[in-house]
């Protein structure tokens, strides 16, 4: 059974596990589950997806209930009006705080976009971060005798395919479980020293105008135990914060 976060006439949100795609996808011919198929078969009711999460990534996944609140909801998307909210485990100590305006070539599937434009000039993405914490373990994963990693909130202010991992990539400061966009050395460390199978970015938070009583609405899901779980393994390994003199 999937969680449900919030339901009314109009929405239904759920915490989407990491490794469940939203939709059929032609990148992923072999599924078979799909989060629009389960939470519709769950509530006994059709769900319209308004956004999108990758099939690793966990947490809010929002649906509406008919096609007019779909409309709505997806010219909020559309229009940046949507507040979304991340939680993640980087490679590196990050600044305490920073933003990430750096624009992004459309990331092209052979298969499922083999009809788009193949020459699509950059769009600018823009992503903001806070460090949450900062911890040094005392392993030589790369060429330094410790290796450093921060949890980190992030908020994207555009929505790019892939839009938070290849920033992270960007300021070197790689999604741990990324196989994409990541660093193979520190994924493969958290694979074996803490069991880790997954990509550790969790959809925390969605915040929204609701398209009928226009009342402002935040979802939001708690990290799955898989992801709590490194956090709770890399605590004994947390860096006090620095503070100013």
């Amino acid at each position: 059974m999937l969680e449900i976060l919030y339901r009314d006439e109009h929405l239904v949100a759920i915490n989407k596990p990491s490794g469940l795609l939203v939709h059929r996808s032609l990148i992923d011919r072999h599924e078979t589950r799909f989060a629009i198929q389960l939470t519709r078969d769950q509530i006994g009711q059709k769900v319209y997806p308004v956004h999108r999460l990758d099939k690793p990534t966990s947490g809010v996944l929002l649906f509406a209930l008919d096609s007019d609140t779909a409309r709505c909801l997806n010219a909020q998307f559309t229009a940046g009006q949507v507040q979304k909210t991340y939680l993640a485990i980087v490679r590196g100590r990050t600044p305490e705080q920073g933003v990430i305006d750096h624009p992004l070539t459309e990331e092209l599937d052979k298969l499922a976009d083999s009809q788009a434009d193949q020459n699509k000039p950059a769009q600018p993405a823009v992503s903001h971060y806070q460090r949450l914490m900062s911890f040094e373990v005392p392993y030589a994963v790369d060429r330094y005798p410790t290796s450093r990693y921060s949890l980190v909130e992030l908020c994207p202010k555009t929505g790019r395919k892939h839009q938070l991992r290849r920033h992270l990539k960007h300021i070197s400061h790689h999604l741990i479980g990324d196989t994409t966009h990541g660093n193979g050395k520190h994924n493969r460390f958290f694979r074996e020293q803490f069991a880790c199978q997954r990509l550790l970015l969790h959809a925390a938070s969605l915040e929204c105008v609701h398209p009928h009583s226009h009342a402002a609405l935040k979802l939001a899901a708690s990290p799955p135990e898989d992801f709590s779980q490194v956090v709770r393994l890399l605590l004994p390994f947390q860096e006090p914060p620095i503070t100013s003199v």
